[in-house]
């Protein structure tokens, strides 16, 4: 120790020469007195090697905002070290504010003490020393310089002049410098030969272990694209880049453990990997993990996790995860169902531009639910759509101009929209023949609405099939069809149409279409019955009442009538009045 202090008091570089031989020794403690002896005394290389030790922790207590301030004073000497080191510093935002300050001892201080935060990042003073140590032939400057040219700030960036770097930078035996050659190749690659250059440079710099490089050859492996074609090799790529952390090749790990493609199937750990880029900030990760447990297949159903992940992603702006976390609360799995809450995650999905979204707020909206923007918000997307030729949005566009969700209700507007969409859209093919019987926004035209609910039913629609039936019963716009009504009353019965099931009641109870069946009758006035239909627990309690099925029970009968009065039949009344008089008031 005596030495080291004697020579330290030698000259500068006497102490720089000592320092250096107690580095290799990993005497650091021992080491940085004597750098800072020769740094004080400006010799570049031991300014460069102080903010090391300060960046490091070796021998000094660690801090980045001393280290980066020794850095900036070693660059400015010249050491070409310094300023690559400098430059990526600033691209991380992780040097700080050094220029221009302060030698005095306060504000070493300040500097010693001050908190290691990231910034934001500084492109421009990057620039500045990427640029000089790139001129001086460092190959991790060059790369470096190449990545700021491309990725950084649009104001700097010279797609061209980083070609170059990254290509002088390879060709210096840069692994970072192979990766971003290969990048540059693959954007002008057009034959084969390009796509084996792009290849062989990712191969370089896998080799050199860098995690993007591995997994971008693993992506060439899996397609065949300058290497021979081999799925499980890729998958090799895969799960080395994963285990160097690279959250997209977790992800392809992950799901290749899922699905066993090429690789012995195990659930959990492709589970963990997936989690584990998710929770590194992959959102591509975290909408997978709530797309597995909400679809089942290789994992069981879970509502409750699959919200939470679909949280996690949609909260950092994904759109496709908040489009599934509202659907979740539409229909109250993993969570309490609640509409309002539906409509916020919906209305972030919707403003990324998924119609999907827009769709099923716009639903919400109709219906009563959202802020009270989201109705122009609304039949604004719808518009923009439509104008633009979407069959969809022109049938939504027509409702909101029918009920006046966003706009004034207009129902010649409403006519023109729906009858573009009803060229595809059953929907709109009902709504549109509705307005042509009724004379909405339009003269009456029973033929033209005979003929767009045919189509309409045709596609599916229980309630075309019931006013389509409807009409050929009472032969509106056409000729009666008695025969052909009850096959699409029968149709529209299958999906749960009350009013269908109804109407199978009635004709079975004797309209002349068919013989009378009153216990077929009955059977169709019972499922109407129980769905809410008015009229139809009218008949029951008749049917009921009356024996007329044969089964005689004033208690259901009673029961049915109170629900029919509630629905506000007043026939039921008189009915109800008679059934539960006294006998000798009747």
């Amino acid at each position: 120790m005596i030495v080291d202090r004697l020579i330290g008091l030698a000259s500068p570089a006497a102490a720089l020469s000592r320092a250096v031989q107690l580095i290799e020794q990993q005497r650091f403690a021992a080491a940085f007195p004597l750098l800072t002896r020769a740094a004080k005394a400006g010799i570049p290389d031991a300014e460069y090697r102080v903010a090391r030790c300060y960046l490091e922790g070796a021998g000094v207590p660690p801090s980045r905002a001393e280290g980066a301030w020794w850095l900036e004073r070693a660059a400015s000497h010249g050491c070409v070290e310094a300023q690559s080191l400098l430059a990526a510093l600033h691209v991380r935002g992780l040097a700080g504010a050094t220029n221009g300050d302060s030698r005095s001892d306060g504000a070493h201080a300040h500097r010693l003490f001050a908190g290691d935060a990231p910034a934001a990042p500084d492109f421009e003073a990057a620039l500045k020393w990427a640029r000089a140590a790139a001129g001086r032939g460092s190959s991790e400057a060059q790369a470096l310089l190449g990545y700021i040219l491309t990725d950084g700030p649009e104001s700097l960036r010279d797609q061209e002049e980083a070609d170059r770097w990254y290509e002088r930078s390879a060709m210096a035996g840069c692994p970072q410098g192979n990766l971003g050659h290969a990048l540059s190749l693959a954007r002008r690659a057009t034959d084969d030969d390009g796509r084996r250059q792009v290849a062989d440079q990712l191969r370089r710099a896998a080799a050199a272990g860098l995690p993007t490089a591995i997994y971008l050859l693993g992506v060439l492996t899996e397609h065949g694209t300058g290497v021979p074609r081999d799925p499980g090799l890729a998958a090799e790529h895969y799960r080395e880049a994963a285990e160097s952390g690279h959250s997209p090749a977790q992800v392809k790990w992950g799901l290749a453990l899922i699905e066993g493609r090429h690789v012995s199937q195990d659930l959990v750990a492709g589970e963990s990997w997936l989690r584990r880029a998710a929770l590194a900030g992959d959102l591509r990760a975290a909408v997978l993990i709530g797309d597995l447990y909400v679809h089942g297949g290789p994992l069981p159903p879970n509502y409750a996790e699959a919200a939470s992940w679909y949280r996690r992603a949609a909260e950092a702006g994904d759109g496709s995860a908040a489009r599934a976390l509202g659907s979740l609360y539409l229909t109250g799995a993993g969570v309490a169902r609640d509409d309002e809450e539906a409509a916020r995650w919906l209305r972030v999905s919707a403003e990324a531009g998924d119609q999907a979204a827009q769709v099923d707020l716009a639903k919400l909206v109709l219906g009563g639910v959202g802020a009270p923007e989201d109705s122009i918000r609304v039949a604004n997307w719808f518009e923009q759509a439509a104008s633009a030729g979407d069959r969809v949005a022109a049938f939504n566009l027509g409702v909101c101009c029918l009920k006046g969700v966003g706009v004034e209700p207009d129902e010649q507007k409403a006519a023109h929209w729906l009858r573009h969409a009803a060229e595809e859209v059953a929907d709109a093919q009902f709504l549109y023949a509705r307005m042509l019987a009724e004379g909405c926004g339009m003269p009456s035209d029973l033929p033209g609405a005979r003929t767009w609910f045919a189509r309409a039913a045709d596609g599916g629609v229980p309630d075309a099939q019931v006013a389509l039936a409807e009409m050929m019963v009472n032969g509106r716009g056409g000729p009666v069809d008695r025969a052909a009504a009850l096959t699409l009353f029968e149709q529209a019965a299958a999906k749960g149409h009350s009013g269908a099931m109804f109407a199978l009641g009635t004709i079975h109870a004797g309209d002349g279409t068919l013989s009378v069946d009153r216990s077929t009758a009955q059977r169709w006035f019972r499922a109407a019955a129980e769905l809410g239909h008015g009229h139809a627990q009218l008949m029951l309690g008749r049917y009921l009442a009356d024996a007329a099925a044969g089964g005689y029970d004033p208690m259901e009968a009673r029961r049915w009538f109170e629900k029919a009065l509630a629905q506000g039949i007043a026939e039921a009344e008189s009915d109800f009045a008679e059934l539960t008089s006294p006998p000798e008031s009747q």
